[in-house]
């Protein structure tokens, strides 16, 4: 068993990370709402309105995404652990997700209902599921060891 110190990542990188990280879940639960109000009221406002918003909170994914793919997978790969890994995973899911329901959304006015319901929901889903597993992951200050 060896102790090594506690990886440091770049604070630019945490710094831009944790601010545009929440934006994209902010647009996806916007997005989720103006779904479900579309197919209870038909009004196509509603679903050209949550169209928008996927896609723009997929632009805002983009860029913490990429933060979060060379830390998890290229520069402290040796020092990411399991939630780290598993966070990554469903955020990809997410958008993956998000990305499918862009499609949907392009399709002809209430043809898009219930799929763009049920795609808003999964990709909500998972994000919340994300954050609740980084929330319950022990973070290390500044000087403490990782055991392996």
């Amino acid at each position: 068993m060896s102790s090594l110190a506690a990886p440091r990542r770049s604070f630019f990188a945490n710094a831009i990370y944790g601010l545009l990280n929440p934006i994209p879940f902010g647009f996806f639960v916007a997005a989720l709402i103006f779904d479900v109000t579309y197919a209870h009221t038909g009004v196509v406002m509603w679903g050209k309105s949550a169209s928008w918003l996927i896609v723009i909170g997929l632009l805002f994914a983009i860029v913490p995404r990429l933060i979060n793919l060379a830390q998890v997978w290229i520069t402290s790969r040796r020092y990411a652990t399991r939630a780290d890994r598993f966070d990554f995973w469903l955020n990809l899911l997410a958008i993956i997700a998000a990305i499918f329901n862009a499609f949907v959304h392009s399709r002809d006015a209430y043809e898009i209902v219930p799929a763009n319901v049920w795609l808003s929901l999964c990709t909500v889903l998972l994000l919340c599921v994300s954050y609740v597993v980084m929330a319950l992951q022990p973070r290390y200050a500044k000087g403490d060891f990782v055991h392996e």
